[in-house]
């Protein structure tokens, strides 16, 4: 398996119990950041999110454009199988976008439906 992308995780994803149910195996993270983005939490109505998560409310990032917003996380790298899958679990209240962490490097994060 090759992983082809880089996933920056704020939440859920990087919990190892989640990891295990959506791949089969623990990702290894590089701790990063992402800057001029702002953490609020929405309610999941998927049983299925709910019961692999254990949590009924799950962190969502916007983007606040103010540079001095900083959100901490890790990214994943994930193989293409596996961004189908992690597409799939975050749902109708989350859309993927392409971003720039902190470090310099490109990723995808899952924000708030709404989004641009």
């Amino acid at each position: 398996m090759t992983a082809d992308h880089r996933i920056f995780s704020y939440g859920t994803l990087r919990d190892p119990g989640v990891q295990q149910a959506l791949y089969g195996r623990l990702v290894p993270e590089e701790g990063d950041a992402l800057v001029g983005f702002v953490r609020a939490l929405i309610p999941i109505s998927n049983d299925e999110v709910i019961r692999v998560s254990g949590a009924t409310h799950h962190p969502v990032l916007y983007a606040s454009g103010d540079p001095n917003d900083r959100i901490e996380g890790a990214t994943l790298l994930l193989s293409d199988e596996e961004l189908r899958v992690t597409d799939d679990y975050e749902g109708a209240d989350y859309r993927r976008i392409a971003v720039t962490l902190a470090s310099g490097r490109s990723a995808f994060v899952y924000v708030g439906r709404e989004e641009a």
